[in-house]
Formats: structure tokens, sequence, C-alpha cells
């Protein structure tokens, strides 16, 4: 029997996670990450998210109806370095972070398996739609959720072979609607629980204000130019702003205007137009690969460049120590510096790495 501690968020997922293991003869314990830098009562309750008071609460419960042990660890320190700090300095320099990457590389792997291997557990588990499997050559990749339209793969791209080894997805096989039922036939409260939705600490998805508020210094303006540097009008700074963005610019052109580029260093957000914001390519650096230890030649793989992306395919090839190009098929539009493209080599991961 494995001993298996599960990352409780206190929604449904994760709480059939823990059901689930439990059911297979493991040796379940229940853990929600204490990540919310606020210590008000009432402002952690009214932003619960996978992180608030509310999530540790609706947990415990969960746990008390399974009959498993639980515990709330605090890992405010690892959350306020690796994802808040991180968030706020990528916008600052330009680019479009995706903290969640983040969170799952550093802290709800990297951070809970080093406490979890403490306490003689053998596994960590969550409530991912995805799945870990191990490669006929022995090397472990994630595997698409059985259910494509909830498939949660990309932003787990970036775990390392260790941390695969040790990880546990026991809702990967099963639809949400499966998971549901599982939890109204259990009796589990967090039945009909809704998904959190935006970034736990952005709870109003206003990124620019909470920046601003705590960066600890003054965000300036600057302004929208053409690509040759003709000056368009004033914006507002450039953590307003994202590769790819469309509305909310408050430019009236006369044709629909993208941002095209952020240049940080003069303030300036580059505008086109449609044609002008598609790619025929990108680079990725920060590499990490997954069903491959590297990649020995060029190969056509499914690559998606943000977590909504249909997908496209494309033809990537090594192009630096730890760099890789991607040639697509089709021109993509909003190719973002500081988004993830992760490759796929068909229903696993191959790897993936930060758009530079």
């Amino acid at each position: 029997m494995s001993r298996v501690v599960v990352g409780m968020s206190g929604g449904v997922d994760s709480s059939v996670a823990a059901y689930l293991l439990k059911e297979q003869g493991h040796e379940v314990i229940g853990v929600t990450m204490q990540i919310w830098q606020e210590e008000a009562r009432e402002f952690q309750e009214e932003n619960g998210g996978c992180c608030g008071l509310s999530a540790v609460e609706d947990a415990r419960r969960v746990a008390a109806k399974l009959d498993i042990p639980y515990y709330v660890m605090n890992f405010r320190q690892e959350f306020q370095t690796q994802v808040i700090d991180y968030f706020m300095e990528e916008y600052l320099q330009g680019r479009t972070p995706n903290p969640c990457i983040a969170c799952n590389r550093h802290v709800k792997w990297e951070a809970l398996l080093t406490r979890s291997l403490a306490i003689g557990a053998d596994y960590i588990a969550t409530g991912h739609y995805a799945r870990v499997e191990q490669l006929p050559d022995g090397r472990y990749s994630i595997r698409r959720s059985a259910v494509p339209a909830k498939d949660q793969t990309y932003a787990l791209y970036s775990l390392t072979q260790e941390q695969l080894r040790r990880t546990l997805m026991p809702v990967g096989d099963f639809s949400k609607e499966e998971i549901r039922r599982i939890a109204e036939k259990i009796g589990l409260g967090v039945a009909e629980k809704p998904d959190s939705q935006d970034i736990c600490f952005v709870p109003d998805g206003d990124y620019a204000s909470f920046i601003e508020k705590h960066a600890g210094r003054e965000i300036p303006k600057g302004n929208f130019v053409t690509a040759e540097g003709r000056v368009l009008g004033p914006h507002k700074g450039i953590i307003h702003y994202t590769v790819g963005q469309r509305k909310g610019l408050g430019l009236a052109l006369g044709y629909p205007a993208f941002v095209l580029e952020i240049r940080p260093d003069t303030r300036e957000v580059v505008i086109g137009n449609y044609e002008e914001s598609l790619a025929e390519s990108l680079t990725v650096s920060d590499l990490n690969f997954m069903s491959v230890e590297d990649l020995e030649k060029p190969r056509r793989v499914f690559v998606k460049i943000r977590y909504n992306h249909k997908g496209v395919w494309g033809r990537i090839e090594k192009t630096g120590a730890d760099q890789v190009t991607c040639t697509f098929e089709e021109p993509q539009r909003a190719v973002t510096p500081g988004q993830a493209a992760v490759f796929y080599d068909g229903e696993y991961i191959l790897g993936g790495g930060r758009i530079k």
C-alpha cells in the first residue's frame, strides 16, 4: 500500500481524486497549500479560489467525510517568490506570464513533493484532467485527458521526470460530469461547486491594478507606435497590454488594431493590422522535454501556444543549446512572449518552453 498526499483545493476534482485513491487501497492524506498572502479573514473569504479560507473549510469537510487525515501546509513564501514576484516582473518586462505553470512547477510539485516525501509519502496526487504514464523506454510523460474538452496538460509541461515518477492523476480518465456524479453519489458537499476561472491572487482579473498596488513603484505611461516608430497616441503603461490584444486599446485607426510588440526600454506598444499580427514561427527557451530526453532531429508536432489555443501543426528543430524554433503549417496570431509553447507527440507531451 502506498502513502499518497493529495493536494486538496476544496473543489470537486481534487476531492474525488482523494476518494478514488482511497478506493484503490492507498493510504491517503489530504493537504491544502496555504499560499494566499493576505491575513484578513474577510479578504480571504471574498477571494476564495484555490487558496482562500473557503477552500480550506471545504477540503476539511471532504477529508472528514472520506475519513482521511487532513493538514494545511504553509507555502506562502514559495508562492510569493516563485509565482507573484515572477508574475509582476514578467509584465514589467513587457511579457505575458502564465502564473499557473509557475505554480505547478515550483509550488504544487517541487515544494509540496519535498514536504510530502519528508513525511514518508510515496506519491503526491492532484485533480488535474491529465494522465501520467511511463513509456516503454522508461521515461515518464503526461498524456492528454480522456475527454479533450477538459484537458489540462498544457499547464503541466514543465514537470520533471522525478516529479512525474512520484505523481498520480486519477481523474484524467473521467469526464467532468462523471466526477460530479461520483461526488454526488458519495455525498460530497462540493459536488456542484463551480470551477474557479481566474488567477487565484487576482480574482477580479485586473492584473494591472494588482501590479500597480504591489510593485512598489509607479508604472510610467508611454506611446502607441507603428512598427516604423510613428506615434499613434499615448497609452496607460505597458502592464495594461499583451501581444495579440485587440480590445481596450482606445485607438480609432479606421482598421482593427492589434498589439504586435511591447518595448519596455522605450515604453512603446507597437500597433499593427491583422496581417501584421500573424507569425509564421516562434522560438522558445527554458526547455523541458518530457517524452524524450532531448530533441535530436527536427520533427512534426502538434503545438499549443496558450492554454485555450486549439493547437496547430508545426515543425520544430533545435536552434541552440536551450532553444527550439517552431515553424507553423498555418500562420498564427498572438504569439505572445512569456507564454508557453507546448509540443505534443500524439496524445503525449513531447516537451515545451517559454516563448521568447
